[in-house]
């Protein structure tokens, strides 16, 4: 099971949080939103099909994460979790703890954003960059 969201870069992506990685719809972003990878995103946790959030709310499936920009891709994997609500209607945030609220798309991921190569970013601080957040359940 997979599902693709498409997003764009930012001048002010800076991705050097260690414990989240983050998309969002919005389109604006400050300096402080260090997790943020990409602004204007296709989805939110809450535009997910009912498919993909069944499965993630499950803590036995593996989520697999291919963030692709360019040529360059980075994989993530992380966890399901039966406390995930999946309603934001603005943010993905994928999280390295247990940590659950309603941005939340997966746990125990073994990544974080501080961790994406820096080639990535730098492409992500043009705004007509474009990336592809996958998903990717087993």
């Amino acid at each position: 099971m997979r599902f693709e969201i498409q997003f764009s870069g930012h001048e002010n992506i800076r991705s050097n949080h260690q414990k989240t990685i983050e998309i969002t719809k919005e389109s604006h972003l400050t300096p402080s939103g260090d997790c943020i990878i990409g602004v204007n995103a296709s989805a939110s946790c809450a535009d997910l099909p009912d498919s993909i959030k069944k499965k993630l709310q499950n803590p036995n499936s593996k989520v697999n994460f291919s963030i692709k920009v360019g040529s360059h891709e980075f994989i993530v994997k992380g966890r399901g979790h039966e406390d995930l609500i999946l309603t934001h209607h603005e943010d993905i945030v994928i999280r390295k703890s247990n940590f659950v609220c309603p941005r939340t798309l997966a746990v125990k991921c073994d990544k974080a954003s501080d961790l994406m190569p820096r080639e990535m970013i730098s492409l992500l601080q043009n705004p007509d960059t474009r990336g592809t957040f996958t998903i990717m359940i087993d």
